[in-house]
């Protein structure tokens, strides 16, 4: 069994430059006693996201964020994976939404997609990675999932990103309906976090 790294330090950076994930994040820390700054805050740059998967991703951003604060980052990088779309948009779930990273745009596309294809398969799941990186190169990294649908058309107003359109299985809600609580105790990202929470905070 692969020995973890603890988490000792009192101050972590988010490595993202995105308000509703570094909010996410934020309130998923909240329980300890951890100073948490977004690297938007620090005005670190944002490093292209040249990976081929989210695990390659997040390291990438974790990595480059220690090392530019010189403090310990935590980066995500997550997506929809539809399967009838033979996974897409995936690692480029952002870049579906064009320059402007306009997620209605990028949700109005999945849905024009699927609309093209023959069957009823709406089904997807929303894919977190979470790198947790030291200034001195070292990782974890950790993969969460959750299974669910797409529908159509949007519906809710909180959450952020693809949430409008996704609803997890065993729910009549998006996850932009229902509260965060709610979508924190059973999301992609919530999985991915009780994991890294075990391995290196716990």
């Amino acid at each position: 069994m692969t020995e973890h790294r603890r988490f000792s330090e009192s101050r972590l950076v988010v490595a993202s430059h995105n308000p509703g994930k570094v909010r996410e994040i934020s309130e998923l820390l909240s329980k300890f006693s951890i100073d948490v700054v977004s690297a938007g805050e620090l005005n670190l740059p944002e490093p292209e996201e040249t990976g081929l998967t989210f695990e390659a991703n997040a390291e990438l951003k974790a990595l480059a964020a220690a090392t530019a604060a010189n403090l310990p980052a935590l980066a995500d990088d997550s997506g929809l994976s539809v399967f009838a779309l033979n996974g897409a948009p995936g690692i480029y779930s952002a870049r579906w939404g064009g320059p402007g990273k306009d997620f209605n745009l990028a949700m109005k596309r999945v849905n024009e997609e699927l609309e093209t294809k023959s069957g009823d398969d709406r089904s997807a799941e929303f894919v977190c990675v979470l790198t947790l990186a030291w200034p001195d190169g070292h990782m974890e990294t950790f993969r969460g999932t959750v299974q669910g649908d797409i529908v159509w058309p949007q519906k809710g107003e909180r959450g952020f990103g693809y949430d409008p359109i996704f609803q997890a299985e065993g729910m009549t809600q998006t996850f932009a309906e229902i509260e965060p609580t709610e979508k924190h105790a059973m999301s992609h990202r919530a999985d991915a976090f009780k994991q890294m929470v075990d391995a290196c905070f716990g």
